[in-house]
């Protein structure tokens, strides 16, 4: 291949090249390196001949020195009228104090001017200062034997005006006004302590104090200063006014408390109204606050003419007023949001002191309820239900029934009619929880809340029906008639009602049946054993009404509470063995009955057995039966014939359905009588029995006789070592028992892992026997 051109100078071309490049490499790094550093430095790079770099802003330093020299200015001047000043004459000081404060407060007109704000506001603090020791001043020298409190009243009014009109002369000033309105927070209160008239004279001044500022603060422009230090004291003097005027409310000082209490309401009333079209949230707060003082306070004046026991309802009459203020007032939205919420707030505090008192009436614990209790409840009702919320309409129910349940005592009802006129009630709550369509549309007008009011008018009919029967129990007559009306209320409800509600009044119609049967086994004056008899009635009518029923949502809960009484017959009757057994015997019959039906038939049947056998140990027990095998055997024996035949027409049966009412009835009353037994034959001979199901059980698989025969030899064997192993333990050391426990407990805390694997398998293995 021929080169154009030569070798030679095509290889001079390409040093020349290269060179070229070298150079435009170092070129572009050098650039690179310096924008770096312009991109990386704080400020511009440095030239020749510039300025060094200074340490601290120019404006910091400036303040700092402007601090520090007005200190040591204020500082001498201090000691000048504290130390110096009685080494000049009358002259010399008014010339120089004069001269002096004249020109601390000229001069920062001047430097304003030349545009030199922080020194002017140093040297005008300054002279602020200095006008303070030309008052104290005065007052050493030409007003000595003027009260201190007095004098210091006059001279702070003096000095708030001064400095306001020195404000107002230099604009540019920031110091002097917020500094007039801290000073015009003492002259009325210093003038009603220097006066000696009282707490309740200094509370009237700083509440006008407060009430200044508050126009102050609407005045001033927004966002500054001065609004913010106005707002700030405002809070301040109106709070010691309020702390005054509510320290002298708990003495006995008539209503001048009360009315500087509802004084103070207007300010902050003004001011909430004022900032509601700008800040919302300030608005609801003062308006809050008013609310709360209106109230506070016009419940005080009202307490002054009524009866001890309407002192809270007449606060609720003020809250009410405040209420309809914020309702109906033509009020901003704002202030309409914390008048309500202070409104609100005292409704409650009210429901507070009356629930309590309701409630130790009506259950008795304080016979007697004023008519001022009363119309608390009635009164948040009426509230309620004029609110457009469900919740709200709901609250009123509940109200109306705690009033309706303290109605009779307050009316001092005789005994009957108070029963009658709170079983009214309950029925009444009743027919709206079964039927509460045209109820909740009169209340809300939305079929939505059925929901809701029907479950609170249950909820009052049940609570109702409690305080109604735990009244009725004075006399054995008024009980059976009240729990009779109760169980009929309340079975007509769960016929008529529909969901839920249903079912609750089904499951409380049994429980009434269950206090009425109860409440007639005591009229007829019936021992606790044949009352336990006498239950059994309900588990019977239970058990009808579920065969009734059948597979309805409610014949669970019913079938239910009706067990349940049968348990607390069981329990009445365990004072008797003999009747105990023949109630265990009745519970099995209602059981075996209700195991008829198919689908109550595994689990009533299992409880047919159990309670038969139970009834079968307990009559044994009764006789004074010692030697229960020859009972139990000629039940067992029949039993395992039965299973074995079972298991082989049926292979996949489970082995506790063929064999465990056998074994059952053969280990487990010799058990009982082993335990009973001092002597050694019968635990020997049922150890050798259960040892041999627990080895059957092995070897065939079986899972009912290997657990059931080695629970009874471990039970057996416990029985047998217990002598022995107490004799052990209390012949060594205290510390042992513990420390072999803990040592067993880190064992199996080391080993967990494989402890658990091996509960596994063993859970496994079981689980594959028959």
């Amino acid at each position: 291949m021929n080169t154009v051109p030569p070798p030679a100078e095509e290889l001079v071309i390409i040093n020349r090249e290269l060179a070229l490049l070298d150079a435009r490499r170092s070129h572009l790094l050098a650039r690179r390196a310096w924008l770096l550093s312009v991109l990386n430095a704080p400020a511009a790079p440095a030239r020749p001949g510039a300025a060094p770099a200074k340490d601290t802003p120019p404006r910091s330093a400036q303040n700092v020195l402007l601090t520090l020299g007005g200190v040591l200015l204020a500082v001498a001047a201090v000691a000048f009228t504290l130390v110096s000043w009685g080494h000049l004459g009358i002259g010399g000081r008014s010339a120089v104090l004069f001269t002096v404060t004249a020109g601390a407060l000229a001069a920062p007109v001047l430097l304003l001017r030349r545009r030199l704000a922080s020194t002017a506001e140093s040297v005008a603090s300054l002279g602020l200062l200095l006008t303070v020791l030309d008052a104290y001043a005065v007052h050493r020298v030409a007003a000595p034997d003027t009260g201190a409190l007095g004098y210091a009243a006059g001279a702070s009014a003096v000095l708030a005006a001064l400095w306001a009109v020195y404000g107002a002369v230099a604009r540019g000033l920031r110091v002097p006004l917020p500094v007039a309105v801290v000073a015009a927070q003492l002259p009325l209160p210093l003038w009603a302590l220097a006066s000696d008239t009282g707490a309740l004279t200094v509370g009237w001044a700083l509440l006008v104090t407060a009430s200044l500022d508050v126009l102050g603060a609407l005045r001033a422009r927004p966002g500054g200063g001065l609004r913010m230090v106005a707002c700030v004291t405002a809070c301040v003097s109106g709070g010691w006014a309020v702390l005054v005027a509510g320290w002298l409310s708990v003495t006995p000082g008539g209503a001048g408390p009360a009315a500087l209490l509802l004084a103070a309401a207007a300010p902050a009333l003004y001011g909430a109204w004022r900032v509601g079209t700008g800040s919302q949230a300030w608005a609801v707060t003062w308006a809050a606050v008013a609310g709360l003082l209106a109230v506070t306070g016009g419940g005080g004046l009202l307490r002054e003419v009524l009866p001890g026991s309407w002192t809270a309802p007449g606060y609720l009459l003020v809250a009410m007023a405040v209420a309809a203020v914020a309702v109906r007032g033509g009020v901003p939205r704002a202030v309409g949001r914390g008048l309500a919420g202070a409104s609100a707030g005292a409704q409650a505090l009210a429901l507070a002191w009356a629930l309590p008192l309701v409630a130790a009436a009506v259950t008795g614990v304080r016979p007697g309820l004023p008519w001022a209790v009363v119309v608390v409840p009635v009164t948040v009702a009426g509230v309620l239900a004029c609110l457009p919320s469900l919740e709200a309409r709901c609250g009123a129910l509940a109200l109306a029934w705690v009033a309706g349940m303290a109605l009779p005592e307050a009316l001092a009802l005789p005994y009957a009619a108070t029963l009658g006129a709170r079983l009214v009630l309950t029925a009444g709550f009743l027919a709206l929880a079964v039927r509460p369509s045209a109820a909740a549309a009169r209340l809300s007008g939305d079929r939505e809340a059925e929901g809701p009011l029907g479950g609170v008018a249950l909820g009052g009919a049940l609570l109702g029906a409690v305080v109604v029967a735990a009244g009725a129990w004075h006399t054995e007559a008024a009980a059976v008639v009240v729990l009779g009306s109760l169980a009929g209320l309340l079975a007509g409800a769960a016929v008529l009602g529909a969901g839920p509600r249903r079912t609750v009044s089904a499951c409380a119609a049994v429980v009434a049946g269950t206090g009425l049967v109860g409440a007639v086994a005591a009229a007829v004056e019936l021992p606790a054993h044949l009352t336990g008899v006498a239950l059994l009635a309900v588990p019977v009518v239970t058990a009808a009404v579920g065969a009734g029923l059948r597979r309805h949502p409610v014949a669970v809960p019913v079938e239910l509470a009706g067990a349940a009484a049968g348990a607390l017959a069981v329990g009445l009757a365990s004072v008797r063995p003999a009747v105990l057994a023949l109630v265990l015997g009745l519970g099995g019959v209602v059981a075996a009955a209700t195991a008829v039906r198919p689908e109550r038939r595994p689990a009533a049947g299992y409880a047919a057995t159990a309670l038969f056998v139970a009834a079968a140990w307990v009559r044994l027990a009764a006789s004074g039966v010692s030697a229960p095998e020859a009972y139990a055997l000629p039940v067992a024996v029949p039993a395992l014939a039965v299973g074995v035949l079972r298991a082989r027409r049926e292979p996949e049966a489970s082995s506790w359905t063929a064999y465990g009412p056998g074994l059952a009835a053969a280990l487990v009353p010799s058990l009982f009588a082993a335990w009973g037994d001092t002597g050694w034959p019968r635990p020997l001979l049922l150890g050798l029995v259960a040892l041999a199901v627990t080895l059957a059980g092995a070897r065939l698989r079986l899972q009912a006789p290997l657990l059931l025969g080695g629970a009874v030899l471990a039970l057996v064997a416990l029985h047998e070592l217990a002598p022995y192993v107490v004799q052990a333990v209390g012949a060594l050391p205290r510390w042992l028992p513990p420390a072999l426990a803990g040592l067993l407990l880190l064992a199996v805390g080391a080993t967990y892992e494989q402890r658990l694997r091996d509960a596994r398998r063993l859970r496994d293995t079981l689980g594959r026997m028959g």
